[in-house]
């Protein structure tokens, strides 16, 4: 028997483990929901991204404008014409992190805008890749040209009244061999007796 039994008393060990793991359980959720990628981390990333033979130390202005954008820096406040102003000064097409730290800090101070509030924008809008096209727009805009009952002239004659093509039928002028002319409206009318 333990001498906790033997005293009376139950023995309670199990809140004290309980409470360690409910906090690593917790920080282990704010770990995985918000994965700690430094600004420079994300320079190496952007600086490759569209440059194969890129080793992640320089970046473009154009891989810079995708990094902002992407991070949605580039906004009413700074725009594309003010990166590039400001980018232009350091003379060369690629410049690196260090430079790339003063282009934020020179490019804060004349817009007006927190640098912190910048680097941590691009040090938290994910891995490059491509913005998504909204659907929407183009859904509607392909509905509008292909639905068949706004089709005219020879395009219309391509569809039968359900809006299903025709096939070969609808692109070429198929010689019909019934002995009327093409506009004739009355044909099979003429009846027997005459």
């Amino acid at each position: 028997m333990s001498e906790a039994a033997a005293n009376g008393s139950s023995p309670s060990p199990a809140p004290a483990t309980e409470a360690p793991v409910a906090e690593l359980a917790q920080l282990a959720l704010e770990e995985e929901a918000a994965p700690k990628v430094s600004f420079s981390d994300q320079f190496k990333a952007f600086s490759k991204f569209g440059d194969t033979k890129s080793d992640g130390k320089l970046i473009t202005l154009s891989q810079s404008d995708k990094w902002m954008k992407q991070a949605k820096v580039i906004d009413k406040k700074i725009t594309t014409t003010d990166t590039g102003i400001h980018f232009k000064k350091f003379k060369a097409l690629k410049i690196s992190l260090t430079d790339y730290n003063k282009f934020l800090d020179d490019l804060a101070k004349t817009r007006k805008v927190e640098l912190s509030e910048i680097k941590q924008k691009l040090a938290s809008c994910g891995a490059p890749g491509v913005a998504q096209v909204s659907a929407g727009k183009a859904a509607a805009a392909v509905d509008r040209l292909t639905d068949t009952s706004k089709y005219t002239g020879s395009h219309k004659e391509r569809f039968d009244a359900t809006g299903k093509g025709k096939g070969i039928a609808g692109r070429r002028n198929v010689v019909d061999g019934s002995g009327y002319v093409s506009g004739y409206q009355h044909k099979d009318t003429y009846d027997g007796a005459h």
